[in-house]
């Protein structure tokens, strides 16, 4: 089974927030590879996870009031979380690694120190421009306009005493594997790598490996002072999930000779330069490929989670199906190059391509076995000329299928398929069944065209299994496919469904989408996650105009009050009854109306502020001798109401000045 082995990985993913459409371009794309090799026969392990580690981590994580652990945990497998966004997607990881990982963790500090005890990682002192959202150090040589050359935002004066990892050493190495090698691909990618940093002015730098301005990372076992920085904690996530530096897995030596990284373009730089060069201070082989694909733009600019221009997959999929979705990912944008994501695109592809196209096909084959045969189609060879265009495209398609997969080519491949599709519409309409149908005599000439198209049906069904497996599951279903019929070796023979083959036409697989509907709901769903991710609309009282001397001020008697008891006030909808301690050593009674916004049992025990100079007045028969001071104001149009409450430790009766 060695050469029939495959480890596909996606990168792993920072949590600083939740994932969008273009982290799950990448997962369905490995996920669909991943597909496509079990369905040729390979032993396939898929990796995905998530890099959890950072400064940006921690300072998310103070500014949410929540520990770093807790922060990360939310974002991973909380409600809508990675996790959960995987599940919806049908993504089908073998595997799913988290940097904190007690297992990682042991594998990192061993990996750090065996660089270290070969003399390949040593102490220093770092000075430079550093990028927190991309967690990057730079060279002021390699800024861009001043900034960070990757993402375009700020960087920060940064100098810490930090360890190094000797990367310079090995420049002409991973020169050579750039340079003569596929190992990274697209190779228009080789050029930009070998150009910017390694053969740019001062050559490779030496990489900062560890931290010690924060904490939130891998400790360093023999200097607890330092962390390791997120680079090597991440990138060496593709072998300790095999077991490399650990006990927790056993299958390094079987999977890693086999691997293939798909990323984002944005962090190939790491992947093709830093990444081999840890591998060969390790004394460890190279992965067989990095392939770095391009992004999805929105207007024009690359989605981001800081500039708030991201697609929310969650959303698309709930509303258009998973499948569709995945298909429109692998269909629409050529995996290397950028692609300009659109809601319009999106339904337009899914209309024409699934609705139109696949789901038409399989209607019509289906419905006229149905009608005309009773749902059994005899298996009979009156082949006529017009049938030899549609079987050399269909006998042919895997072969060309095959081809494009194998080169990470997913829209070519589904081209391929599509052709094919369209081909057979347009065969249906040659034929014409229904002419066929009207005489007898040419019964098995109808039958001979109907299992033409459900053949066509199958091949293409099969080949569309990695991109949509449970589309192709309904499909097969319907045109009474059994297993042995949905095989890879299948997809090569024509004829593979058996004589008196069972149909069983179903609901339409893909409808079609109201595309004016769908879009004035879309982007009125958009505006309002939109505007909830810029806070609540906030409208407050208008200030009074009137001036207030400050004698007349200072005639205002403002106390700390501790509420002894509170209940509501019978009969009324609004009223709490407040008995307050206000250091006079005699009960304070003030009734207020806040009961929509507490109940009686929130506030006993609180420290609360009064004026308690007010006349006493009298509210459903009851008297109140002051009034509780709040804070008011709107809401997105709602009424809020916070009560001013004080620190316990000051005493009833203390005097507000």
């Amino acid at each position: 089974m060695a050469d029939k082995t495959f480890y596909i990985t996606t990168p792993i993913y920072y949590p600083s927030d939740k994932l969008h459409i273009g982290h799950a371009y990448c997962t369905v794309a490995t996920d669909t590879m991943a597909r496509y090799k079990r369905l040729c026969g390979y032993d396939v392990l898929f990796l995905t996870g998530t890099d959890e580690h950072g400064q940006k981590i921690e300072d998310k994580a103070k500014a949410a009031g929540v520990t770093p652990q807790q922060f990360v945990d939310n974002i991973v497998t909380g409600p809508r979380g990675v996790l959960d966004l995987w599940k919806l997607m049908n993504i089908s990881n073998d595997r799913f690694i988290r940097t904190t990982d007690d297992y990682h963790v042991k594998s990192i500090q061993y990996i750090f120190r065996k660089m270290y005890e070969k003399g390949d990682i040593y102490k220093g002192s770092y000075k430079g421009k550093y990028c927190k959202p991309c967690e990057s150090f730079w060279t002021e040589s390699q800024l861009k306009d001043g900034k960070c050359p990757d993402c375009g935002r700020e960087v920060q004066d940064a100098e810490e005493e930090a360890y190094f990892f000797r990367l310079s050493k090995y420049a002409s190495r991973v020169r050579d594997l750039l340079t003569d090698t596929d190992f990274l691909q697209p190779a228009s990618r080789v050029n930009e790598m070998v150009n910017n940093f390694i053969d740019c002015e001062g050559g490779l730098q030496d990489l900062c490996v560890s931290r010690t301005s924060f904490s939130w990372g891998i400790p360093v076992d023999f200097d607890p002072g330092h962390v390791v920085y997120v680079w090597v904690d991440a990138l060496s996530n593709y072998i300790t999930a095999l077991g490399y530096g650990n006990d927790r897995y056993h299958d390094y030596e079987k999977y890693w000779p086999h691997a293939v990284h798909f990323v984002g373009k944005e962090i190939v730089r790491f992947h093709s330069i830093i990444w081999p060069a840890m591998l060969m201070s390790l004394g460890e082989p190279m992965p067989q490929k990095v392939y770095g694909h391009g992004w999805l733009l929105l207007d024009g600019g690359k989605m981001s989670k800081s500039k708030g221009n991201v697609v929310d997959p969650y959303i698309l999929a709930e509303r258009f199906g998973v499948d569709a979705l995945r298909f429109f990912l692998m269909r629409t944008f050529p995996f290397g190059s950028d692609g300009n994501f659109s809601n319009e695109l999106l339904i337009n592809t899914i209309n024409v391509d699934l609705a139109n196209d696949l789901g038409n096909l399989v209607s019509r084959s289906t419905a006229m076995v149905e009608k005309y045969f009773g749902g059994s189609l005899p298996k009979t060879d009156a082949a006529e000329a017009v049938d030899s265009e549609l079987l050399a495209l269909v006998t042919s398609l895997r072969g060309r299928y095959e081809a494009q997969m194998e080169q990470y080519q997913f829209q070519n491949a589904l081209e391929d398929v599509f052709k094919t599709i369209q081909r057979a519409n347009k065969y249906i309409d040659e034929t014409a069944p229904w002419v066929l149908a009207k005489d007898e005599a040419k019964r098995d000439r109808l039958a001979a065209v109907l299992y033409n198209l459900l053949e066509t049906v199958r091949i293409c069904a099969v080949l569309l299994t990695p991109f949509m497996p449970e589309s192709a599951a309904k499909i097969f279903a319907q045109i009474g496919a059994s297993a042995a019929a949905q095989t890879w070796e299948s997809a090569a023979q024509f004829g593979v469904l058996p004589d008196g083959v069972c149909v069983r036409k179903g609901a339409a697989i893909f409808p079609r989408i109201d595309a004016a509907k769908e879009l004035a709901e879309l982007e009125a769903l958009e505006e309002q996650l939109r505007l909830a991710a810029q806070g609540p609309q906030l409208e407050l009282e208008p200030y009074e105009t009137e001036r207030v001397d400050f004698d007349t001020f200072c005639k205002s008697d403002f106390r700390a009050v501790k509420v002894k008891a509170c209940e509501a006030v019978k009969k009324s909808a609004k009223l709490l009854r407040f008995t307050l301690d206000d250091g006079s050593g005699t009960d304070r009674q003030i009734l207020s109306g806040i009961h929509k916004f507490y109940e009686p049992e929130q506030l006993v025990g609180k420290t609360l502020l009064a004026i308690v100079n007010l006349p006493p007045r009298k509210m459903m028969g009851l008297e109140s001798c002051g009034m509780l001071i709040s804070a008011v104001h709107k809401e997105n149009g709602e009424e809020k109401l916070n009560l001013v409450m004080l620190d316990d430790a000051i005493p009833a009766g203390a005097k507000m000045c």
